[in-house]
């Protein structure tokens, strides 16, 4: 129960209602009481957090190929945030904290408008390699044979990745990637771009699959 003494320009000490009465170095003073935050943690943004780290656990290994990748489009906002941003809006499946997972189809590492890779595939036969391989698409659309190669290969349960940001020319048609001996079990996932020479422009990256390493 909260008192006022001396009148209502008097001391001031207790709680009325919804006012707490205090006093500080003799000053006599009145706060309200902070109200309590029934649910501060709404089912919109528990999703949102959850989407949130999925979309961050796969981006940060990848840290240093998005920020080539989404150059063109860091407008008032970083690489990373760009392509944060895309990924939420648009890689993000499932309806329920349970469920929701990330399309890689559509999480790009890479944006633009650049001739991207045409039918391309890999290959996990030989032990700690990855043999990437195109068709040369050179002079179709805005391809050109200087055009420069970019590649990811993703271990999720590791959270790292391997990145070539400046591959073979887009004439030579394939690539070895070398991973590490640690990732022998392990699922990973190859991603391919391309960027011109001058790196004024990039493609869309694509994600070729997935697979077990040798």
């Amino acid at each position: 129960m909260g008192k006022i003494g001396k009148g209502i320009l008097g001391g001031v000490s207790g709680k009325v209602a919804n006012v707490v009465g205090a006093s500080w170095k003799g000053i006599d003073y009145l706060r309200a009481k902070p109200q309590s935050v029934a649910n501060p943690r709404s089912v919109l943004q528990v999703n949102q957090r959850t989407k949130f780290s999925l979309v961050l656990r796969f981006l940060q290994p990848n840290l240093s190929f998005v920020k080539l990748g989404f150059k063109n489009y860091a407008v008032k906002q970083s690489q990373f945030n760009s392509a944060m941003s895309y990924a939420l809006n648009n890689a993000i499946t499932g309806t329920t904290i349970e469920d929701f997972a990330i399309d890689y189809n559509l999480a790009l590492l890479s944006r633009g408008t650049l001739s991207g890779a045409l039918n391309p595939v890999f290959d996990l036969t030989t032990p700690g390699q990855v043999q990437f391989s195109w068709d040369n698409n050179s002079n179709e659309g805005s391809a050109l044979p200087t055009d420069k190669a970019m590649f990811v290969v993703y271990n999720p349960l590791k959270g790292e990745s391997i990145l070539i940001t400046d591959g073979a020319a887009r004439t030579d048609v394939s690539q070895t990637v070398t991973i590490p001996n640690s990732y022998v079990g392990d699922e990973i996932l190859m991603f391919i771009s391309f960027k011109n020479f001058a790196e004024t422009q990039l493609s869309n990256s694509i994600f070729i699959g997935s697979g077990t390493a040798s």
